[in-house]
């Protein structure tokens, strides 16, 4: 019988991350994977085939309507579907290829199979109708999640689609309706509206994007609109009627009320994700779940059963490739006799659209329920100069400082490049900055990030270029 270190359960952000900070810590590591390619959810079926498709459509728009008023004459563009989803195949292709080279650098041993806790100190791994028994130390639980299902509404992967159909949809649907305005949803949608659909979103909720910043959601769903989405709010989907041609969705509001249909080609349901903790074994070998399906942990991501810990979408706290590949550390380095931790105070969230959304830390709402007292300095990208001459204007920076001691609680971004721009906000909220500090940071010019500095500037009411 085989003998580790460690064993990972699951090779997404979180799984093999942790897989390789443990072997770097002179441990020896096997991680176990069911799916043929390593990497999980992120890199074969969600962030990293979205950001391709993301990129690709984005493009296209732009060669459609951007172009000429730059002065660059091309004719118009022609879709190639096929090549575009060849395009998202070789970014998939190339960071599985990645992760592989990981594992044999760092002497992991990849064992291919479904993954079934026994115990402490004891894992199955079946495949192919034979099972294998592991020994090791400790057991990282990694499996991450799966997607969210609509009661009645049957996934099928071709015309009612979860985000794995449609990252692959065969040819452009001409009216998609998505149930479920977070980030998923409106990304994807984004990706089909510039190739040419219709799209329609209906939400449970009356806002877009929970959790985020209201004002910011608030000025996005104007963006969105302006581009051709269109919204139902307060809405749900009660049934999705497949047996015609065309698809039949019946909608009302969320409170109660007359019904509707809408009338689609393709439905994309994208209500959330669960932790995916099937098959794992692990009512029988102890490990207790929360009342929402998660696995329960300790602050030093300890199951109920000695030597198993957990991390990632599968134990509490937001669903993000990044907060799992930094839980993935920490507990590699305590598993070690270190003292890994996580900030979850600032974790960055980034919706990969056009313009972009990004944020870290509290958000207005958060604050008044909490009863902090604060400032907020904005600063809108109609006033910063690199965004005026690129004509990328749209948007604006939010600054949240504590009222007190000026520490920045929260930062929100809307605009182009936000995703990248939102980190220098995450590395001074992790040093416990201030928006004195962030406002006399010398910021180069002319760029987008001036609008951060501008923004802080304006927490003390003195910016310079509104």
């Amino acid at each position: 019988m085989a003998s580790y270190d460690l064993v990972v359960i699951g090779t997404g952000p979180g799984g093999y991350v942790c897989a390789v900070r443990a072997a770097q810590l002179g441990m020896k590591v096997a991680v176990v994977e069911k799916n043929p390619t390593l990497g999980g959810t992120c890199l074969n079926v969600g962030c990293m085939p979205s950001k391709a498709l993301l990129h690709a459509s984005e493009m296209f728009e732009e060669a459609a309507h951007s172009f000429a008023k730059m002065g660059v004459s091309v004719s118009a563009p022609k879709l190639d579907l096929p090549s575009m989803m060849n395009f998202k195949q070789q970014g998939i292709d190339g960071n599985v290829r990645g992760v592989d080279f990981l594992m044999k650098k760092n002497k992991i041993d990849v064992l291919k199979g479904a993954g079934k806790i026994l115990g402490a100190g004891k894992v199955e791994v079946s495949a192919d109708g034979k099972a294998q028994t592991v020994e090791t130390k400790n057991i990282v639980i990694a499996t991450g999640s799966d997607i969210a299902r609509l009661k009645g509404i049957e996934i099928d992967e071709k015309r009612i689609v979860s985000s794995t159909g449609a990252l692959s949809l065969e040819k452009v649907p001409e009216r998609l309706l998505i149930i479920g305005a977070g980030v998923i949803g409106l990304e994807l949608g984004s990706v089909w509206k510039r190739l040419g659909a219709e799209v329609m979103v209906v939400e449970f909720l009356d806002r877009i994007l929970p959790g985020m910043d209201g004002e910011i959601a608030k000025q996005f769903q104007r963006i969105l609109e302006k581009q051709g989405f269109a919204f139902k709010l307060g809405t749900k989907v009660t049934a999705v009627d497949t047996s015609g041609k065309t698809l039949l969705a019946k909608v009302e509001p969320a409170a109660g009320g007359p019904s509707e249909t809408i009338e689609a080609d393709v439905v994309l349901v994208s209500i959330g994700r669960v932790p995916y903790t099937d098959g794992l074994g692990l009512k029988e070998a102890g490990v207790a779940l929360d009342n929402r399906g998660r696995v329960q942990i300790d602050p030093h991501f300890a199951t109920t059963v000695k030597g198993v810990y957990a991390i990632g979408d599968v134990v509490a706290g937001p669903m993000l490739a990044h907060k799992a590949e930094d839980e993935g550390v920490a507990v590699a380095e305590i598993i070690a006799g270190q003292a890994g931790h996580v900030n979850y105070d600032v974790i960055p969230a980034v919706v990969y659209t056009t313009p972009e959304v990004s944020s870290v830390g509290k958000t207005e709402e958060e604050l008044k329920q909490a009863g902090i007292a604060y400032t907020v300095g904005k600063f809108p990208f109609t006033a910063n100069g690199r965004s005026k001459v690129n004509q990328t204007t749209e948007g604006f920076v939010k600054i949240l400082a504590d009222a007190k001691t000026d520490r920045v609680l929260g930062a929100h971004i809307i605009g182009r490049e936000a995703g990248e721009m939102i980190h220098e906000a995450a590395v001074l909220m992790e040093f416990g900055g201030s928006a004195e500090d962030l406002a006399r940071t010398c910021h180069a010019h002319p760029t987008r990030s001036e609008a951060i500095k501008e923004a802080a500037l304006a927490v003390g009411k003195r910016a310079i270029h509104m």
